[in-house]
């Protein structure tokens, strides 16, 4: 029997539940996914960070002002080094995030590692801490945080209980303007491995593993220092036939006063039994929204469920939970490495599209997986 609409939308779920709250963590890092993101989460779910280190300690100290962190010290090592630490929750570039990452293996009071993407600047790196991780006998695990968006949570839930039949074609929209860091000035990789790369894992969540991408990119007109990637268009062939398109036009038209832009991030998921389509509120600072109609849940009506939590903060939320829950079970992480390394080898497959003009397999990426 079909559930009403009004029943079917009660019981998604938008945000995770909080089940584990019990470990101390260590912060390093002071800059604005920390101090906004990481640390602005930890405090609505009661999560005790007891440390926080920044590459400028006068950082870390006003940051830790500011959430009543009663320990700063002044090296991400010294954090490390803390006895009471037993979560070390790292947000720091990728060409240096391996050597904290180890250092943090190697301390016997740290059980679990909590590490920002793109894990490492090579695929090989990443699957190297995988191995030194699990030789260690320590959890480490991957912030995809966009997993833990809300429209992102229930729509994987739809999928889940077969709301949307089985799955024909998908596509996320990006027309939005990120804030490149300084650090990536260095570094020969820009769009695809800091934005893309929420959205081919977000793919990868929702529907399991591509077998084949394509990927087209050209120069963002804005961005000043050299790239290889500005926009990209990114095609994925699933499997069962799914076809998913991937956009991030980090152009989104000109800037300036006077100038009505319309940033946004939408998304679309037909089925052969509904459809369901919505927005990802980052680039504008406001909830995520999702609506979806069903032949099977709401006799094709549309149906919109509410809710008031947002992206930013509030998934980072199920991020820290999964892996203190994991700990706490004695189970695998939600977001553990291993399946990180699928996706860092889902945009090294789009690189090598990119570079050779052509679709790339999976299998060519994953062989030694």
């Amino acid at each position: 029997m079909a559930h009403s609409a009004s029943s079917a939308s009660s019981a998604l779920l938008p945000d995770a539940p909080v089940r584990e709250r019990g470990f101390r963590i260590g912060c390093i890092g002071a800059g604005m996914i920390m101090a906004e993101c990481h640390l602005a989460a930890y405090r609505q779910a009661d999560f005790p960070v007891v440390a926080i280190a920044s590459r400028t300690p006068a950082r870390a100290r006003e940051v830790a002002q500011r959430y009543g962190i009663g320990t700063v010290h002044d090296t991400p090592q010294a954090l490390i080094d803390d006895p009471q630490v037993q979560v070390v929750d790292i947000a720091f570039p990728p060409d240096q995030q391996p050597a904290l990452i180890r250092a943090a293996l190697r301390a016997p009071h740290v059980r679990a590692v909590l590490a920002q993407k793109p894990l490492a600047l090579s695929l090989e790196e990443a699957r190297q801490l995988r191995d030194e991780a699990r030789a260690a006998g320590k959890l480490l695990s991957v912030n995809q945080n966009m997993r833990y968006d809300q429209s992102m949570r229930v729509l994987s839930q739809l999928l889940a209980r077969g709301d949307l039949g089985t799955p024909v074609f998908a596509q996320i929209d990006m027309h939005a303007v990120p804030h490149w860091q300084d650090f990536l000035k260095g570094y020969d990789r820009l769009t695809l491995s800091n934005m893309s790369v929420h959205h081919l894992d977000a793919l990868r969540f929702l529907f399991g593993e591509p077998e084949e991408i394509t990927a087209v990119t050209r120069p963002d007109p804005r961005t000043a220092f050299a790239h290889r990637d500005g926009l990209v268009a990114t095609t994925l062939r699933f499997p069962s036939g799914l076809l998913a398109l991937s956009l991030e036009d980090v152009w989104a038209g000109p800037r300036g006063d006077g100038f009505q832009d319309d940033p946004h991030i939408r998304w679309r998921v037909e089925g052969t039994e509904g459809v369901a389509r919505g927005t990802i509120g980052w680039p504008t600072g406001e909830p995520s929204t999702l609506a979806y109609a069903s032949r099977l849940t709401t006799q094709g009506a549309w149906v919109q469920p509410a809710w008031d939590t947002m992206w930013f903060p509030h998934a980072f939320i199920g991020v820290m939970e999964q892996l203190q829950y994991a700990l706490a079970s004695g189970t695998e992480p939600a977001l553990r490495v291993a399946d990180n390394v699928r996706t860092m080898a889902l945009v090294e497959a789009a690189y090598r599209s990119i570079d050779e003009r052509r679709t790339v397999r999976l299998d060519e990426i994953l062989q030694d997986d």
